[in-house]
């Protein structure tokens, strides 16, 4: 009787469909990405006011995580997150044609960084016309360059954009459940294309309600980069507050459902 009973529960169990619970992927170390050999010396001296290891950490990059880097300038975060999120990760990198057009050292600095980091890939496109592939990342940084959806400027030729377009755009290319990282320099309320014309800021409140107008999420507010003493009547380029400017540190979450 015994058998019989243990031979029916060992049926019932073989019966059963096997629930495996996937294992949450590790933290990345992100001090190792920082610091370890290969990265210029111009990168590494913006090291102590921008604080990559706290930020991405707050931002919560994955390992194996596929990430893209919007407006990525000279690639400060895409060589950091390439290294953070390991070989089984990838870094798109995207900048605007009109910031990078004709400029030699940018074309060289860029061919270097992807033969060293051999998870990055680089894209240029119009900024008037940014494109991503639907549900491709699990994360993208957006490193003080979200106020420049609000520039114009006919000497770049930067057109005039709707930001809302840009969102939309972002939040097709996010996976359900990923990060949006946007750092930039605070600015006090006020006309925000004015604002950005004259200072190159933006008002924190203003990216909130554009991102939660896309249908992002905030899922959490940093005061890692904040600077109470820095004058936000300042243009961010001026030498008196340059690197050294007041900053929010958002990040925003695309829902699962």
């Amino acid at each position: 009787m015994r058998r019989a009973v243990f031979l029916g529960s060992a049926a019932l169990a073989l019966a059963a469909p096997m629930v495996l619970t996937a294992k949450p992927a590790p933290a990345p170390d992100f001090h190792a990405a920082v610091s370890a050999p290969g990265r210029s010396d111009e990168a590494t001296k913006l090291d102590e006011g921008r604080k990559p290891e706290q930020v991405l950490a707050f931002e919560g990059l994955k390992t194996g995580d596929k990430a893209a880097d919007i407006m990525a300038g000279n690639g400060y975060y895409t060589q950091i997150i390439a290294r953070a999120v390991g070989p089984r990760g990838h870094v798109t990198a995207y900048n605007p044609e009109q910031f990078v057009k004709g400029d030699a050292k940018a074309t060289a600095d860029w061919a270097a960084l992807m033969k060293q980091e051999h998870n990055v890939s680089y894209t240029i496109h119009p900024f008037e016309a940014f494109k991503a592939p639907a549900g491709a990342y699990d994360f993208v940084m957006i490193h003080l360059d979200y106020h420049d959806l609000y520039w114009e400027s006919t000497k770049y030729g930067i057109k005039r954009i709707e930001p809302a377009s840009f969102l939309k755009t972002l939040y097709a290319a996010v996976k359900p459940g990923g990060t949006v990282a946007v750092i930039d320099h605070v600015a006090a309320p006020g006309d925000t294309r004015a604002t950005v014309e004259k200072y190159h800021r933006i008002d924190p409140e203003t990216v909130k309600a554009d991102f939660k107008a896309a249908g992002f999420v905030l899922d959490g507010s940093s005061d890692l980069l904040r600077n109470t003493t820095d004058d936000h009547t300042k243009l961010v380029f001026d030498p008196t507050v340059r690197g050294k400017t007041d900053r929010f540190v958002f990040r925003f979450r695309k829902p699962r459902g």
